[in-house]
């Protein structure tokens, strides 16, 4: 599957690549900060037992976002 989804629809396991952040997003800046830069691989780790928050890979780091975060995140999946 080589399309583009929001990151919060991603399932354990799958990589991508982040494509856009919304400009709408409150916490743009803070994920900028936190290495959600267009073109930056990230990986689906895992998700809570409940469906939030979700674990991300990105560069190097693991970073946990919830559901309204990361719904402002589109991800071209590898």
């Amino acid at each position: 599957m080589n399309g583009i989804c929001r990151l919060c629809d991603m399932n354990s396991g799958e990589t991508g690549e982040i494509a856009e952040i919304s400009h709408s997003c409150k916490i743009r800046q803070r994920l900028s900060d936190l290495g959600f830069i267009c073109g930056t691989k990230i990986e689906c780790l895992t998700k809570s037992p409940l469906g939030d928050p979700t674990a991300f890979l990105v560069r190097g780091t693991v970073i946990a976002l919830r559901r309204e975060d990361s719904r402002f995140v589109k991800v071209r999946v590898i």
